[in-house]
């Protein structure tokens, strides 16, 4: 079991983040849900102890495992060190050459290796080495290593953020299959559908409510809620008017009673004190029509307020996008591909030489407004080719290079400065736009307020990612270059992330295992990284 009692969470700064939460996880599949910022990895890192809460306890019994959304990948750590096995792999190799020392007896598991390979092996990396270097691993790659890392351990809880972020659809596969096949207590952040609809139930953020089933018992379990708070709203709007417009038409009457009273006043020869009388009389009538009509009115609106507070937030970011229209047939990227390899990267080689079917890609042309879905399995060199493109410098007089504004969106988000606030690292990016335009352009992105001066260390990875797609777009690119967008994203916001990318009018490159995603946003073209195979899509 993990149980949490009473647990509180602000940041450094004052901004809460939890408040008063209690739930239990006992042994089977959870799924922590919520829209971004409703506080998911935050509670996760407080049940995994990286946190300290303000209030409250967790007490877990038992191990407890925690792979985060962004692991911590070192230039010079190996995939030995992300397995945590290094030092008993190095006990063993000391042994192995003779040494006797009681430290590396102490230290040595002597079935490590074949342990380790195992697991890799079990989640579809045969050809990771364990000495591989971090740095060589695909995104995806490393959130395998990641997982096996976690198996390896076997702990009584585990804890997974994001695990399907950067997997591509057989790599999904595998990890399903383990997610089914743990027997001990797992709770697990996700967008992915296929792998919510594995859990035994739901826990939902902010409201901390426990739903028994699937995502999809729980979506059904939504869907009554919201048709019933809809249906609460229309009858508390139709009860509001209602009662304006007979307080109106009281309004109404009252006057026209007043008027004819001071005409019978007028023409009327009885005694004035009797006829003031008769005045003070109907002028407090009138006054009690008119506040009894005002009360109903108020409480109609409370019961509309309180109606509308029963409809679910469920906020979406509003993507206005500049206008960054590219003329269609207008060169915008064109580049030699050649190899592309990067630095301590054994992935196959990109290049001409590789290409067994299709149309052969000596060079890359892009032209607007073309749409480009960047596929192909985890370590065939998406991200590599993104990053080449990114990092080319056009030389004077070349006809090779990036011919409009660009702007790049990498996997790990890493262009944000952390002790920045959300407004200063927009700024950073687009100095040219105003403070005023660049909050209007934060609003969109749900970023309102004090919200805008939250440093970007404390955001959230979908607030983060918001803030960081803030601050591309707010620069008005002319070519896009996307690498998994929808990691860390709630479902609503990757929705309305897609039809505001359908919208968008210049050049687009998105690198993205989320093939439902690919879809909404109308590919014209996919290039395979796999064999750097160009194909031309139907319309």
């Amino acid at each position: 079991m993990l149980t949490i009692h009473d647990l509180s969470f602000a940041w450094a700064d004052g901004t809460p983040v939890l408040d008063g939460v209690d739930l239990a996880f006992g042994p089977g599949r959870t799924g922590l849900v919520g829209v971004n910022g409703s506080g998911k990895s935050t509670l996760m890192r407080l049940m995994a102890g990286e946190l300290t809460p303000g209030r409250g306890r967790v007490h877990a019994g038992g191990a407890v495992g925690y792979l985060p959304q962004n692991l911590p990948l070192g230039v010079a750590r190996t995939v030995s060190d992300l397995l945590g096995i290094t030092p008993a792999r190095e006990a063993l190799h000391a042994i192995e050459r003779g040494e006797v020392s009681e430290a590396a007896y102490a230290d040595v598991v002597w079935d490590v290796e074949e342990r380790a390979r195992a697991e890799l092996d079990r989640l579809g990396l045969p050809e990771v080495g364990l000495d591989r270097t971090v740095a060589a691993l695909s995104g995806g790659e490393a959130v395998l290593v990641g997982l096996a890392a976690q198996f390896l351990r076997e702990p009584d809880v585990l804890l997974l953020d994001e695990p399907t972020n950067n997997l591509d659809r057989e790599a999904r596969r595998r990890l399903c299959d383990a997610v089914v096949a743990w027997r001990g207590t797992l709770v697990v952040i996700s967008h992915d559908r296929t792998l919510l609809g594995l859990v035994d139930q739901i826990v939902e953020l902010p409201s901390g409510r426990v739903f028994g089933g699937n995502f999809a018992a729980y979506e059904e379990i939504l869907a009554v809620e919201r048709s019933a708070a809809d249906r609460a709203v229309r009858t508390a709007e139709g009860d509001l008017k209602r009662q304006r417009r007979q307080l109106a038409e009281a309004r109404v009457k009252l006057d026209r009673r007043a008027s004819y009273g001071r005409k019978m006043n007028e023409t009327n020869n009885e005694p004035k004190i009797l006829m003031g009388k008769r005045q003070r009389q109907a002028q407090e009538t009138a006054g009690r029509h008119r506040n009894l009509h005002e009360e109903k009115v108020e409480q109609a609106r409370e019961r509309l307020t309180e109606a509308e507070q029963g409809v679910r937030d469920e906020a979406e970011i509003r993507v206005a996008l500049p206008a960054t229209t590219v003329p269609a047939g207008r060169i915008v990227l064109s580049i030699p591909l050649g190899p592309l390899t990067a630095t301590d990267h054994d992935i196959s080689e990109i290049s001409v030489d590789s290409v067994t079917s299709g149309r052969e890609l000596e060079r890359l042309v892009v032209k607007g407004p073309e749409r480009i879905a960047l596929v192909g399995p985890n370590g065939s060199g998406k991200t590599t080719l993104l990053g080449k493109i990114a990092a080319h410098t056009r030389a004077a007089g070349s006809s090779d290079g990036v011919f409009v504004p660009m702007r790049y969106l990498p996997q790990r988000l890493d262009i944000l400065d952390d002790e920045l606030s959300v407004l200063d690292n927009v700024r950073a990016v687009a100095p040219e736009i105003s403070v005023n335009d660049i909050r209007a352009g934060l609003a969109r992105f749900l970023f309102r307020g004090a919200r805008v001066g939250q440093p970007a260390g404390t955001l959230s990875g979908g607030e983060r990612f918001r803030a960081v797609l803030a601050a591309l777009l707010l620069a008005g690119p002319q070519l896009l270059l996307l690498d998994e967008p929808t990691n860390n994203l709630d479902l609503a916001s990757v929705r309305q992330l897609g039809q505001a990318l359908s919208a968008y009018r210049g050049a687009l490159i998105v690198a993205s295992h989320d093939l439902p995603f690919l879809e909404s946003i109308r590919p014209t073209r996919r290039i395979d990284t796999s064999g750097l195979v160009s194909k031309q899509l139907d319309g």
